[in-house]
C-alpha cells in the first residue's frame, strides 16, 4: 500500500478540452474515450473535447462527460509512472464510480451506462436545489439547517458546506447563513436537491441497475461518501452507490480519515483542481497534485 489517495471530483468540474491533453499524449487515455462512446452509443467524446461548454451543463451529459475525463488523466498518468499506488481512493459524489473504475472493481462501460442513467433519473426527478455557503462552521449549519428544513449536502471543507431543499427553504436557510455571518451564500447551478432525502426516487430507481452490474474488490479502499468508511466488500460498494445519492457527501471526514491511513499525498485525477484545494484545509501540511498539472508537466 502507498502513502498516496487518489480522489476524483464530481459535478461542476466540467469544462470543454477536459482531457484532451491527456488524450493527446496517451493510447490508454484515447481508449477510455473510445470505451465510453460505444458504450453510450453515440460520440460523447467530441462533445467533450471541442465543447460548447453549455452542452456539457445536462446533468445526464456532464455525469458520464467527468467520468470519462477523469479516467483519460488516469490512465495517462498510469502510463507515464506519475500516479503512485495509493492507500485509497475516494470519489466526490459523481467521482466514486471514477474512483471504484480506477480500482479495479468497476468495468468503464458499466460505469459509463450507470452514471449516465443516474443523470437521467436526476434530471426527471429533479427538485428544489442547492446553495453552497463559505464561512461558517458545520455545527451552525446544522442548526440552520434543522431551523429552515434543509439538509447538509456536502461537508467539503472548513467553512464550505452546501445545503438541499426546496427552493423557498433554501431561500431561508440562505437569509439565516447570512444573519449568522456567512461570508457567501451561492445558488448552485444544478437542476436538484442532490444529496437530501428529495433524491430518494433516483436512488429507489438506479438500485436495479446498480444490483445487476459485476463490482469486484477494488485493489484499495474506496473512502465512502455516507460515512468515510474504507469499503472493499462489493456488496457494500453497491450500497454505497445507492445510498450516497440521498446523504450527505462527508469529504472532511474522508480527507482526515486518509489521513489515519498514513496518506501523505492527495492526487486529485480529473478536470479541475477543487479537491486538491480542500485537502490542505482539512489535513495541514499534505501534498497535493492535480491531473492537469502532472500532465503538462513534461
Amino acid at each position: 500500500m502507498g502513502s498516496a489517495a487518489w480522489m476524483f471530483p464530481g459535478q461542476g468540474s466540467q469544462k470543454a478540452g477536459m482531457g484532451y491533453d491527456a488524450a493527446q499524449r496517451s493510447d490508454r487515455a484515447r481508449n477510455v474515450f473510445d470505451t465510453v462512446d460505444d458504450a453510450l452509443g453515440y460520440r460523447l467524446s467530441e462533445l467533450i473535447i471541442n465543447g460548447p461548454d453549455d452542452q456539457l451543463i445536462p446533468t445526464r451529459v456532464q455525469q458520464p462527460a467527468i467520468l470519462a475525463a477523469s479516467l483519460a488523466y488516469f490512465e495517462a498518468l498510469r502510463e507515464v509512472n506519475k500516479l503512485p499506488d495509493p492507500a485509497c481512493v475516494a470519489g466526490h459524489s459523481l467521482g466514486e464510480y471514477s474512483a471504484l473504475v480506477a480500482a479495479g472493481a468497476l468495468g468503464l462501460a458499466d460505469a459509463a451506462r450507470l452514471v449516465r442513467r443516474r443523470g437521467e433519473l436526476m434530471e426527471e426527478h429533479g427538485l428544489g436545489g442547492m446553495v453552497a455557503v463559505i464561512g461558517l462552521e458545520h455545527d451552525q449549519l446544522l442548526e440552520i439547517a434543522s431551523q429552515a428544513d434543509v439538509e447538509i449536502a456536502n461537508f467539503n471543507a472548513p467553512g464550505q458546506t452546501t445545503l438541499s431543499g426546496r427552493t423557498d427553504n433554501l431561500e431561508t436557510a440562505g437569509e439565516l447563513a447570512k444573519e449568522a455571518g456567512a461570508r457567501r451564500v451561492v445558488i448552485l447551478p444544478v437542476n436538484g436537491a442532490f444529496h437530501s432525502s428529495l433524491m430518494q426516487p433516483v436512488a429507489d430507481a438506479l438500485w436495479p441497475d446498480i444490483s445487476r452490474v459485476q463490482i469486484k474488490a477494488p485493489t484499495a479502499p474506496l473512502l465512502a461518501n455516507v460515512d468515510a468508511r474504507p469499503l472493499t466488500d462489493p456488496d457494500d460498494l453497491k450500497a454505497e452507490l445507492r445510498d450516497q445519492i440521498t446523504a450527505s457527501v462527508r469529504w472532511v471526514d474522508i480527507v482526515k480519515q486518509a489521513d489515519a491511513l498514513g496518506v501523505q499525498a492527495f492526487y486529485e485525477v480529473g478536470p479541475g483542481k477543487v479537491l486538491s484545494g480542500f485537502a490542505p484545509r482539512i489535513v495541514s501540511g499534505c501534498q497535493v497534485h492535480h491531473a492537469e498539472q502532472l500532465i503538462n508537466a513534461g
